[in-house]
């Protein structure tokens, strides 16, 4: 495939976008020469790239699928709060084809915001059930996405990964959750293990990541052998930390420390190893991070959406502590819309100080959410860069629409103005998987009309869930209070404005 005279713009050229011919071969970007002057024996296809923009694909490093069906169900809700409806005891009572066009949902969303790689958190727990997992896997084979899919780890209780839990979760409601089936251990190593032999990133475009949940959820035993999971298979390992003040204090009534320190005493914070959201850092924690070469995945929209605060961004890059971006998800976010991801994270970042020569800019958040994402999975050699001999994933934007006329900086018009309705065409592994605007491996009009019909049917279900949930809420609310009175280290960035 033959792209001519197209705008090619990305962090490295931010203020001097080049006008290029792009030869695409198979899977990869073959060669790059200047407008005009690919060879005339030009391939089966050629596009006109006169009036577009074209950039590297971004890498949505963060979402969990088993949220989309939940969008536009919750707002102002802490996220101690909040985590009760998204992971009922119970688990989900949908059906793979239930979980196939769930996904569906978030993959369309994914490809019409310019996002090219989804790195999706899935909970299949407590039932680990195989057709559900394949349903998955094929809805992502299926539209045509690059996607890596870890297994939500944990071999605790969720409630018991709260401080205070014994004290203040009644007895009759400890015991009705403890009485809910729990998936074992050995059953998710088990499982984890035979998806790194069958779907290594490297090898597959559905591939697998390792996911533990976070350090409070899970035993020190079960890190270790997550972290012996992703070392064996030189896979790259994703985890929430610190994403909320509560979760800074959980580390320190846990364990004397928080949960960072906890993670580098443990050997845990390596290369390829990125720490969800890591909002509530210290200038220590952040220089363990930028020694272990580890990432922090950043999630601004999501950690907006319920309260989380604002990660200390220009600190950890200025550190050396290699950021990549993610939507989280639609039950926290309502969308995984990647460019809203990236003009939060280029926007919020401004709250930090008056030193504006110091705020992070578009060039920079770009660049976490192209290359940044492509290093924190171990993938740079071949993701995040429009380069000869990197893998074909890219997008071309119109720029006869209204968020780039008249047309100053490209980059900067597409973080701030544009949310994905100028995408023209998308391109993953070298293949076009959309192309005037419309999605050439399914009937994207077929599977939204029968998730409408689906949520019908799951609604009642979706809503005993949430009465399930509420049950949670007064021992949680007492927690959360306990734990806002708790002190925490002087040295902590100040994630929040003070109420």
């Amino acid at each position: 495939m033959l792209i001519r005279s197209v705008l090619v713009a990305d962090s490295e050229r931010f203020r001097d976008p080049r006008r290029v011919d792009l030869l695409l071969s198979g899977d990869s970007i073959e060669r790059i020469t200047a407008s005009g002057t690919a060879p005339s024996a030009a391939p089966t296809t050629t596009i006109d790239g006169t009036m577009l923009l074209a950039t590297p694909g971004l890498l949505n490093c963060h979402l969990h699928s088993h949220e989309h069906f939940q969008k536009g169900r919750y707002d102002n809700v802490p996220l101690e709060h909040w985590s009760f409806y998204v992971r009922p005891p119970a688990g989900y009572p949908y059906s793979a084809r239930q979980i196939y066009l769930r996904t569906l949902v978030g993959a369309i969303e994914a490809l019409r915001s310019g996002t090219t790689t989804v790195v999706d958190d899935l909970n299949i727990a407590p039932q680990l059930d195989p057709e559900h997992l394949a349903a998955v896997h094929q809805a992502y084979e299926d539209v045509g996405l690059r996607a890596l899919v870890g297994i939500s780890m944990m071999d605790k209780p969720f409630f018991q990964a709260l401080p205070f839990a014994a004290e203040e979760f009644p007895a009759e409601l400890r015991e009705r959750i403890a009485g809910y089936p729990r998936a074992a251990p050995e059953d998710f190593l088990r499982l984890c293990r035979r998806l790194a032999r069958e779907r290594h990133p490297r090898d597959k475009r559905v591939g697998f990541i390792v996911a533990p949940s976070a350090p409070q959820r899970c035993t020190d035993a079960f890190l270790r052998e997550a972290r012996r999971l992703a070392d064996e298979f030189d896979l790259p390992a994703i985890i929430h930390v610190q994403e909320t003040r509560l979760q800074v204090v959980t580390g320190l009534l846990q364990h004397g420390k928080t949960l960072v320190r906890h993670l580098a005493d443990l050997g845990f914070l390596k290369p390829k190893t990125s720490l969800v959201h890591a909002v509530w850092l210290d200038d220590a924690e952040i220089r363990l991070l930028a020694e272990s070469g580890a990432s922090v995945q950043h999630n601004p929209w999501s950690n907006l959406r319920i309260g989380s605060g604002v990660a200390p961004v220009r600190e950890l890059l200025a550190a050396g502590v290699n950021l990549s971006l993610g939507s989280d998800g639609c039950a926290s976010t309502d969308t995984c819309n990647m460019l809203t991801t990236v003009s939060a994270a280029a926007a919020l970042a401004k709250l930090r100080g008056d030193d504006f020569p110091r705020w992070p800019g578009v060039a920079e958040i770009w660049r976490a959410g192209t290359v940044g994402g492509a290093t924190a999975l171990g993938l740079g050699d071949r993701l995040g860069r429009i380069e000869e001999g990197l893998r074909a994933d890219l997008v071309l934007y119109r720029t006869d629409t209204v968020p780039f006329t008249p047309l100053h900086n490209p980059l900067q018009q597409l973080v701030y103005a544009e949310r994905g309705a100028s995408v023209d065409t998308v391109v993953v592994d070298g293949e076009v998987v959309m192309r005037g605007g419309r999605l050439t491996r399914i009937d994207e009009p077929a599977v939204l009309g029968e998730v409408r019909e689906e949520i019908e049917k799951l609604r009642p279900v979706l809503d005993r869930l949430d009465d399930e949930a509420r049950r949670m809420w007064p021992p949680t609310d007492r927690i959360y209070r306990r734990c806002l009175a708790h002190p925490i280290g002087s040295s902590t960035h100040p994630a929040k404005l003070p109420g």
